[in-house]
């Protein structure tokens, strides 16, 4: 098991080999040598000349800890409504090292499969995100264009205002919950569960169901 100061070598590995056009980054720049010799035992990295580079293993590794990352950076800044600065940033680097598999999926549905982090960078897809692009294609659509007295179950929302993000999410629309148009004109009314809410066109296009 990688350690929190190795995911961060990774990490750095990463944005500098991967996103970067280096193909090595000098020992010397990355610090922690100790660290770097640990993650060379177990085949993360490779070390020759005092240059560093990801092996397949570390690279699989540094993939989800990016991942992570600005998973937890879309989470703070969409949900929390935390802004882009360094705030933001050191509490991801604490989220991303606690987050499981299984939380790592249920963020990315909840937020709909995010392609960039806050700042720009991309997000890399994993399964999560392709099995929710094919189950998109084939029977997803957005509440708004659902008819009176059609309804599913919510599969995920995508928004890139999130004040609305944090509006449904008080109200408890999430993925998972059931919902039933009720009225379209002049607002989307629907049920979820006892409660009927109301929303406008521009939210009712944020939230996507699957039918039932």
């Amino acid at each position: 098991m990688v350690t929190n100061a190795g995911q961060e070598i990774l990490e750095k590995l990463w944005i500098d080999t991967v996103e970067g056009e280096n193909e090595f980054v000098e020992l010397r720049k990355l610090g922690r040598e100790s660290t770097v010799n640990t993650l060379a035992k177990s085949e993360h990295v490779v070390i020759s000349d005092n240059r560093v580079k990801l092996t397949p293993k570390g690279n699989r590794e540094a993939k989800r800890v990016i991942r992570r990352h600005r998973l937890a950076e879309r989470l703070l800044h969409d949900v929390l409504d935390v802004g882009v600065d360094n705030n933001m940033e050191s509490a991801a680097c604490k989220f991303e090292h606690i987050i499981s598999e299984d939380v790592e999926e249920s963020i990315c549905t909840l937020l709909g499969h995010p392609r960039e982090c806050p700042h720009g960078k991309p997000i890399p897809p994993i399964r999560c995100c392709k099995e929710g692009k094919e189950i998109a294609e084939k029977i997803v659509t957005s509440l708004s264009k659902l008819r009176k007295g059609q309804g599913g179950k919510i599969v995920y929302i995508l928004t890139k205002n999130h004040k609305n993000l944090q509006k449904l999410l008080a109200m408890g629309i999430l993925p998972g919950v059931s919902v039933e148009v009720i009225q379209t004109y002049p607002s989307y009314v629907f049920q979820a569960g006892q409660t009927q809410i109301a929303v406008d066109n521009e939210i009712a296009d944020d939230i996507f169901v699957r039918f039932v």
